[in-house]
């Protein structure tokens, strides 16, 4: 992609451009069905039925019923609405530090948001602990068998709310676990989970809004990975490759007993083109197993980096969906976003772009556009070691001087939640840190001890809008 001088930047990240950015075949068939003909709901085209017929071919024979919205937040919602009133009930079962939308109903399903926005949960909505085998409360390495002590106290959990008289309407997970830090759960997790819900009445909802066409290689779909059919699977972001539309596939069954949907533009012939567009794009183009190769290929090789470079605690992920967890010391695998959003910043100056995820913002994420080349990835792993060698070097002279060198500014730092990894001097070059030094002093001369904040490990950063190394 490029900005508005004409730079090229590499997108390690846009999972939403699915196949592309501006792909020329999603976009002439874009243009060719709008100067034919849009319309809204209440009108049924030839384009809604083929491309409702193409999407469940991808999936298991069972779901073969669609309904056609605007985004992962409405899908995520009328899943939600079909398992309350096909149950009949009305509690919801979901995981630590997972994220389904930005609609209210999802917001309290989402304990990622009400984590960082100080929300207590609902008392309809049910936690399970994150399966995460790194870092959660049962790690590889250090218990025997943690995929079954995280299914066994989801058991547990279950059975709690069951004898306390709890309903459960639905469980709602993703295959795999996009904001709670590219988590892959345990073998048989998922399965174990679903049979438990299914036990009492609730229908399982998987959101492929982060995995689904083909992005973890081999299979359409992320639950297919984990050896799972569920009721209900929503469908967001690569779906129409930057156009809004969304979906929802459930049974025929489930969708007899729930009638009552409209969307006005959802399932319009445009969006259905663009649809169908890109499921031909990726077929034809191959990008599942490109994926499948192209992600074995950066797993690999970041891998290799992991023995060379110390802050690079894991590596982890299936076909382009990977992550790259971020952490002070491999001991004690505190993660470290101090030095996840040094990297990010560093890899822009590079025209690289990544994000980080997770609860503590550190694990790098790397879902990429499917037209991602082996080529491209040696271009991203070349210059994570080079980035990730500057901040080790970075790092080792501050513990060693007191002092954070080469490195320009960082924005947005989250003064809540970032611990200094190291004792460092800061330069606070906050509006107002910088108004009141240029009226009262002459900042040449000023003491070190008014110019710059003093931090040891473990403090807090200070509320300024901009941190500094010194020269």
């Amino acid at each position: 992609m490029y900005d508005d001088k004409g730079n090229e930047y590499l997108d390690c990240i846009n999972s939403v451009s699915h196949v592309g950015h501006c792909h020329p075949h999603v976009v002439a068939e874009g243009q060719e069905q709008m100067a034919k003909l849009n319309t809204n709901f209440g009108f049924l085209s030839d384009e809604m039925s083929i491309y409702a017929k193409r999407l469940v071919e991808t999936m298991p024979e069972r779901l073969s019923a669609c309904y056609f919205v605007n985004s992962g937040s409405e899908a995520n919602d009328l899943a939600m609405r079909i398992a309350k009133f096909v149950s009949g009930m009305d509690g919801i079962v979901c995981i630590e530090n997972t994220y389904h939308g930005n609609l209210s109903s999802l917001i309290d399903i989402s304990p990622l948001k009400l984590k960082r926005l100080g929300v207590e949960k609902k008392d309809h909505v049910h936690i399970l602990p994150c399966p995460d085998v790194y870092r959660g409360k049962y790690q590889e390495g250090v218990d025997s068998d943690p995929g079954t002590l995280y299914i066994e106290e989801a058991e547990a959990m279950i059975a709690q709310l069951v004898a306390s008289g709890r309903r459960i309407a639905a469980f709602i997970s993703e295959p795999l676990l996009t904001h709670a830090g590219m988590i892959v759960p345990p073998k048989g997790y998922l399965k174990r989970i679903y049979s438990l819900v299914r036990q009492q009445g609730g229908l399982c909802i998987a959101v492929e809004v982060q995995t689904g066409l083909g992005r973890i290689g081999d299979v359409w779909w992320g639950f297919q990975s984990q050896d799972v059919i569920p009721d209900i699977v929503t469908v967001g972001k690569p779906l129409g490759n930057g156009h809004p539309m969304a979906a929802v596939i459930t049974t025929q069954e489930i969708s007899a007993q729930f009638t009552e949907f409209a969307s006005t533009f959802g399932g319009n012939p445009v969006s259905c083109v663009i649809g169908l567009a890109v499921l031909r794009v990726i077929e034809n183009e191959k990008f599942i197993s490109s994926a499948h190769n192209v992600g074995k290929y950066i797993i690999e090789h970041a891998t290799a980096l992991k023995e060379k470079h110390r802050i690079i605690g894991d590596v982890r992920g299936m076909g382009m969906w990977i992550g790259i967890d971020i952490v002070v010391d491999r001991v004690s695998k505190r993660p470290s976003r101090l030095q996840a959003e040094m990297i990010a910043y560093r890899m822009k100056q590079k025209r690289i772009i990544i994000a980080n995820e997770g609860p503590s913002s550190n694990v790098m994420m790397i879902t990429p556009p499917m037209c991602f080349t082996c080529e491209n990835a040696q271009r991203l792993l070349k210059a994570l070691d080079e980035v990730i060698t500057d901040v080790e070097g970075d790092l080792t002279a501050a513990s060693d001087d007191r002092r954070l060198t080469n490195f320009s500014y960082y924005d947005f730092i989250d003064a809540e939640r970032v611990n200094v990894p190291v004792d460092v001097l800061v330069l606070t070059a906050g509006e107002a840190a910088e108004r009141e030094a240029k009226r009262e002093l002459n900042e040449d001369a000023l003491p070190l001890e008014n110019k710059y904040v003093r931090l040891q490990a473990g403090d807090k950063y200070p509320p300024v809008d901009r941190y500094e190394a010194l020269d």
